[in-house]
């Protein structure tokens, strides 16, 4: 069963506009799906591998291209980097778009370099898990974030829908967002976690760095997972496992550079000295985080511990899907003082800044504004858009006078018809 991708319009798109397209992404979140389903027959589809040298790409660039015709989608491009000379140079020569599709599950090495050498010329689509709509096969529809960052007065008056998610929220958070998982019997869910991270740790991260114990390296995997939605204190987490700083940071930078981990800058302004500035972190999985939680079945999300921050995992996990879509981006941050007045999400468009709070209560209410509120105290220059509060509740609300509830699942009703 295929499930419509809100990437997909964003890659039409960019195929129409540049000679190359790099799609990259972590293991298993559908990017060789999304472009069969895209592109069908008329590309020619290569993947590469990490031992194997295909059709001898590595070793004689030159005759492996001239072998194949174009558009040319060329999976898992970080096993073939010799390649990006010989690409560089028919693109010169040539710069009809959509000539190649590369392809990879790491942000560094040849996905790197073809960056850099390729500007101008290659257009970047990051793709995720599924997202709530997604999931929910409403891919077509209107974000609530991108509704609420056009106009959120429209939001106001034209009101919200709900999306008939196929699960439970509970669920939704414990099986995560990989496409396979979203269609796994719940009784294999566990097994399919436990399974990518065996292979992405095999696979992935062993190809990135040089880690004497793996078994070691796979502990602090499960324990940044259960640290999502904190900030970052690599001593810590160091200490934790027994690694240094030093270590615990070159790790993290390993899951980010592998798509497994993301991580939000504080928002400093001007008063650098009375807010923190540590990032805060995230899994980007849900179900990875509750794998490493040992949560062995949904009706224990909403009693565990970790439950208020695996929801706004969650709902950081859509923000950042909804404003890979979006060009040019918003800003993404968090803003916190030392004396815990706090902002979860701080979006910045246009020079208007976007307040989002995320609570895991079904009852939002005023007092769940006062972060906001002091967001806007600190900072009587900035141009503050209405505030919203993201929570599992059932309708969009008013909190305060220029503070909302909006429910987690909602999509933007459109404009209403005038009569006559």
């Amino acid at each position: 069963m295929y499930l419509e991708r809100a990437a997909g319009r964003k890659l039409l798109l960019l195929l129409k506009s540049f000679p190359a397209v790099v799609l990259s992404g972590a293991r298993q979140v559908g990017k060789s799906t999304l472009l069969a389903h895209t592109l069908g027959n008329s590309a020619d589809f290569v993947v590469f591998d990490p031992v194997m040298d295909v059709e001898n790409a590595r070793r004689d660039p030159e005759l492996f291209l001239d072998n194949h015709k174009t558009p040319l989608v060329l999976d898992e491009i970080q096993y073939a980097p010799e390649l990006q000379p010989s690409i560089k140079r028919r693109i010169d020569r040539k710069r009809d778009p959509g000539q190649y599709v590369l392809t990879g599950s790491q942000q560094w090495g040849v996905l790197k370099s073809v960056a850099e050498s390729l500007a101008g010329r290659v257009g970047f689509l990051d793709l995720e898990g599924f997202s709530q709509l997604e999931s929910a096969g409403a891919a077509g529809a209107t974000h609530w974030l991108q509704a609420w960052l056009d106009s959120p007065e429209a939001v106001i008056e034209n009101g919200i829908e709900r999306v008939p998610e196929p699960y439970p929220l509970y669920e939704r958070l414990w099986r995560g967002w990989l496409p396979e998982a979203n269609f796994l019997p719940r009784e294999v869910v566990g097994d399919f976690h436990m399974a990518y991270q065996r292979t992405y740790i095999e696979r992935d991260a062993r190809l990135l760095a040089d880690v004497a114990d793996w078994q070691q390296f796979g502990r602090f995997m499960r324990l940044a997972a259960a640290l999502t939605s904190q900030e970052m204190n690599h001593s810590q987490l160091g200490r934790e496992i027994g690694v240094t700083p030093q270590t615990a940071h070159r790790w993290l930078g390993i899951l980010n550079a592998t798509f497994q981990w993301f991580e939000v800058p504080a928002y400093a302004g001007n008063t650098v000295k009375r807010i923190s500035g540590k990032p805060k972190g995230y899994v980007a999985d849900t179900g990875l985080a509750c794998w490493s939680l040992a949560i062995s079945a949904p009706r224990a999300v909403g009693s565990h511990p970790a439950w208020g921050a695996l929801f706004e995992t969650a709902v950081a996990g859509e923000v950042r899907k909804a404003v890979s879509l979006l060009s040019p981006r918003p800003s993404i941050y968090h803003w916190r003082t030392n004396g815990g007045a706090e902002v979860d999400i701080l979006l910045e468009k246009d020079g208007v800044f976007f307040p989002i709070e995320v609570k895991s209560s079904s009852n939002p209410s005023r007092r769940d504004t006062s972060g906001i509120g002091a967001f806007r105290k600190s900072y009587p220059g900035l141009t503050v858009a209405k505030g919203l509060v993201v929570a599992p509740c059932e309708k969009f609300l008013p909190l305060s006078e220029v503070d909302y509830a909006m429910p987690w699942d909602a999509i933007a009703r459109p404009p209403r018809e005038e009569a006559g």
